[in-house]
């Protein structure tokens, strides 16, 4: 990654285009999908820079939101940022075809998902198969879909965390790789416990890009086994 700064490239079912060009295949090929500010997309961006994930290549960010600050993250380190309009297909299904063929373009080999606030559908999911993480703000299966944090408040837990996990056509329902636990305070709001919660997500989330590059997660039912 470089710092040159790219334009933002939009697609919509109107201009999408029948054949998209193939890219070279250097390092394990990451895309991200976002919907937001994209913190964990820069968490990830600074340890593929710092060397952590030195194999790695984030070479496509796909965002479903125009304005996602994420897509000017991306800009800024010289990745490819486009926004994909949902709205301008007919359905779930022609939208993710029009996503995994952008994928396929990429040679992606890693799908991470930062804050993308949509469901993946099963076009997706059987296109790349176990090579699909997301992570969420809650020590799952507790607390999944929105509005975690509230959830994880109002029942009164006293630890919290976040986990990433592979994903499957549920609601966060796919098998475990990593978590991380902090504590709940009496005083807490959702932005403090929030903000506690983020900061492990920042180290877990490349911890677990890490296991996949270097092939030391084997997905066995329910249970995903972390080799050493």
């Amino acid at each position: 990654m470089t710092n040159t700064t790219i334009p933002i490239t939009n697609i919509t079912a109107a201009n999408a285009p029948d054949v998209l060009v193939t890219h070279a295949r250097t390092h394990t090929n990451i895309a991200v999908l976002v919907s937001g500010r994209g913190s964990n997309l820069q968490a990830i961006i600074d340890n593929i820079e710092n060397g952590y994930l030195e194999s790695a290549n984030i070479s496509v960010v796909i965002s479903d939101i125009a304005d996602a600050y994420a897509l000017e993250r991306a800009k800024k380190h010289g990745i490819d940022a486009i926004f994909v309009d949902p709205k301008s297909f007919t359905n779930k299904t022609e939208y993710e075809q029009e996503l995994v063929k952008i994928l396929d373009s990429y040679n992606t080999d890693l799908i991470v998902l930062a804050g993308y606030m949509r469901i993946v559908g099963k076009d997706m999911i059987s296109a790349y198969k176990n090579k699909i993480l997301n992570i969420h703000p809650t020590l799952l299966p507790s607390f999944p879909g929105l509005h975690s944090h509230k959830q994880t408040l109002d029942y009164g837990v006293k630890v919290s965390g976040c986990t990433v996990h592979f994903v499957d056509e549920g609601m966060d329902t796919g098998p475990i790789i990593l978590q991380s636990c902090v504590p709940v305070f009496e005083n807490d709001t959702e932005d403090t416990l929030s903000q506690r919660i983020l900061e492990q997500e920042h180290k877990i989330y490349p911890q677990a890009v890490k296991l996949f590059i270097e092939g030391k997660l084997k997905v066995d039912g329910r249970i995903v086994r972390v080799s050493k």
